[in-house]
């Protein structure tokens, strides 16, 4: 089973189809198109060093239980959550909702649900991967980012010659299929084909 498969099979259905005011169909429909756009846009801030040290600080902070076992969406804080969607897509993120809806069969799954979801899933996608780089704890303790990264680094198998950039980026491709520029198959379809990659072209 893919990272993204364990994810989305341990995810709430019920309640997040409530939550969204959908049938639960449609819920899983637009969670399997939208963990991997919430990858993909990690992915994408990894391209550089800066960026991916500000990443790994930012998963330091998200070191929690979101992603460990049965998942509760009730736990999820929203706000967070659009403070993380914000800084992964940016401005795009309307852009970003309107191409994962265009990927779901659903009706009912159009840009606004998504927009909605998105802040719901950003806690649980950043808590999971926490959990494979920083192995659930440990490293959250080290002074920086510096030592974020090395502890990285190491976990990945990066060393220094991959950097935190490298190490977070193969993760994140690898979880999305090992495809770069979020072209990754997902359910059998393009995910988000080019326009993901277009989308996110732009941002640093």
């Amino acid at each position: 089973m893919s990272d993204i498969d364990d994810l989305l099979s341990r995810l709430p259905y019920d309640t997040l189809a409530q939550q969204l005011g959908v049938d639960e169909d449609s819920a899983r429909a637009a969670a399997g198109q939208a963990i991997p756009a919430l990858l993909a846009g990690l992915q994408a801030q990894t391209a550089n060093e800066a960026s991916a040290q500000k990443l790994v600080g930012a998963l330091a902070q998200h070191d929690n239980d979101l992603a460990a076992g049965e998942i509760s969406v009730d736990d999820v804080d929203t706000a967070d959550g659009s403070k993380i969607v914000a800084h992964i897509f940016g401005d795009k993120t309307p852009e970003v909702a309107g191409a994962v809806s265009n990927q779901v069969p659903a009706a009912a799954v159009d840009q606004g649900l998504v927009q909605k979801l998105l802040p719901i899933l950003a806690p649980i996608v950043l808590s999971y991967i926490t959990k494979k780089v920083l192995g659930g704890g440990g490293g959250t303790s080290q002074a920086g980012t510096g030592g974020l990264g090395d502890l990285l680094g190491s976990v990945l198998g990066g060393g220094n010659s991959g950097g935190a950039a490298g190490g977070l980026g193969d993760l994140l491709g690898g979880m999305l299929g090992g495809a770069a520029g979020g072209g990754a198959k997902q359910g059998g379809g393009d995910l988000l084909g080019g326009i993901l990659g277009s989308i996110l072209g732009g941002r640093k």
